[in-house]
């Protein structure tokens, strides 16, 4: 196994080389087979396990390793910060799969760093356990994320409120550059370095935008024009677009959007204050941190929108030298990023109605749908199940045909117009919902219930079964009803909070 380090080529102006805090007893406890073999790791649990402890609990550097500490600022719930960077993160480097695909390969809980700003660097057992389950959760969902390679016990303490089991978790990412990457630079009013940033987010994620180099130049010192920079933030809005509206189809709350947690490759990072809705209520927030539910599950479209303007901000230098000039240049991407983000929200919520192509009036039908379900207090993931499980060419054509002689209450009028606008051809509708709506989601009560089981008793194959489930949300498995209630009491004292 081998590892090069693309970003570490950028230059001190990014990061600080640091290297990972040594660990008293790493142990391997989860190790993600799959997706080792997809990166082309040829090293495996049976016959590497020391080795494999080694390397992921940050104790020995695989070759080719240069750890760093990325450097970036943020808007953390509004306010800015100019610098944060990893404060408990080494990247160790990237490996190229077997597509050709570069990855980033990053420790986290693996110890201080320059940017630590106090914290002691670790990662307690149940955050990091958190992540691998909600990573391979959200994978399987075919939700944009990032993924977890492994998971070692450290043998040390981590304090908190109490002592806890420490752990070191290995983050595979496409990168690992956020908005808060690109603010690091602007506030500083760095300009080349922020293009040799922009130059390299190029490179690595968008490939098929050409940019225009100097003969005998390398590609981080690349003479770009104006138009590059603005293809490459339209290619990043697009990115976003698909994230965003994955969240919202399987209910997934980020709890903690900040700049500094906005990946420009569109992948869910930092899964700490996260949480899934149970019954629908756009105004649904679980995070201890999120005070004024900035991050609540309805607003984290429009949050997505202030991320991106801010990424905006730090791109109008690039784009033209006159501000107004590239301001006016930028600004209908925005725009655009707005409409398109409405415009898939409700092409998706109308395909978990079993509905192809979004027509007028079908807007109306989502909106009011999810009016009857706020007020019912209905189960966001379960409803639409319901909603599909017994739908037949028949029992549509019955309900149309009786709907005028009954009276009908607001759900049964509903239901009047879906099955009207779906009765063309009801078993297509209902192939469509079931490949759009999951049957299992990573219900916060579980998570919880595997994680204690995990933490007191050292005993993973809870854990395994319910990761086993998760892994295949769509289909039909021997464990899979035992996954899908909603917690009794709807998650109403529940709370998440930051591993730090």
């Amino acid at each position: 196994m081998n590892l090069s380090n693309q970003y570490y080529q950028l230059g001190k102006n990014f990061y600080h080389e640091t290297l990972p805090s040594p660990v008293s007893e790493p142990e391997l406890i989860l190790w993600n087979a799959s997706l080792a073999n997809a990166l082309g790791i040829k090293l495996s649990r049976q016959e590497d396990n020391e080795l494999l402890a080694q390397y992921f609990s940050g104790n020995q550097l695989i070759q080719g390793s240069k750890p760093i500490a990325q450097a970036y600022s943020g808007h953390q719930f509004g306010h800015f910060n100019p610098q944060l960077g990893d404060g408990r993160a080494h990247l160790l480097g990237d490996l190229t799969d077997i597509q050709g695909q570069a990855w980033d390969v990053q420790l986290k809980g693996s110890g201080t760093s320059y940017f630590s700003r106090s914290g002691d660097g670790r990662c307690a057992l149940g955050p990091a356990l958190r992540e691998f389950i909600m990573g391979e959760s959200m994978f399987a969902l075919g939700v944009p994320t990032t993924r977890c390679l492994a998971v070692v016990a450290t043998g040390d303490a981590v304090y908190r409120e109490r002592p806890y089991p420490g752990a070191v978790v290995t983050r595979i990412a496409a990168s690992h550059i956020r908005v808060g990457t690109f603010q690091y630079f602007a506030v500083r009013k760095d300009i080349e370095s922020l293009k040799k940033l922009t130059c390299f987010a190029i490179e690595r994620h968008f490939p098929e935008i050409e940019v225009v180099t100097s003969e005998g130049e390398n590609s981080a010192e690349a003479l770009f024009s104006g138009q590059n920079v603005l293809d490459f933030f339209a290619a990043v809005l697009k990115k976003q677009v698909t994230l965003v509206v994955s969240w919202l189809r399987v209910g997934f709350i980020h709890g903690v959007m900040n700049t500094d947690n906005t990946a420009i490759s569109g992948e869910t990072i930092d899964y700490g204050p996260c949480a899934m809705m149970n019954h629908y209520h756009r105004d649904t927030v679980f995070s201890s941190i999120d005070r004024n539910a900035r991050y609540a599950f309805g607003n984290q479209s429009k949050i997505m929108q202030w991320n991106m303007a801010r990424l905006a901000d730090c791109l109008l230098p690039l784009v033209d030298e006159d501000e107004d000039t590239a301001l006016a240049k930028i600004t209908p991407l925005l725009q655009q990023f707005a409409n398109d983000l409405q415009y898939r929200y409700f092409e998706m919520m109308v395909n978990k109605l079993g509905i192809a192509e979004l027509v007028e009036g079908d807007i109306e039908l989502v909106n009011d749908l999810l009016a009857i379900m706020q007020k019912q207090q209905l189960d966001y993931t379960q409803h639409f199940i319901a909603l599909a499980e017994n739908l037949t060419q028949e029992e549509v054509e019955n309900f149309i045909e009786n709907a005028a002689e009954a009276e009908q209450s607001e759900q049964e009028l509903w239901r009047t117009r879906w099955y009207s606008r779906i009765s063309d051809d009801v078993t297509a509708a209902k192939a469509l919902m079931e490949k759009t709506n999951p049957l299992v989601i990573p219900r916060n009560h579980h998570v919880e219930r595997v994680l204690a089981i995990s933490e007191e008793t050292g005993d993973l194959s809870a854990l395994h079964e319910f990761l086993a489930v998760l892994q295949q949300p769509y289909d039909t498995l021997k464990q899979t009803k035992a996954y899908q209630d909603a917690p009794s009491d709807g998650d109403e004292n529940y709370h998440t909070f930051c591993g730090t």
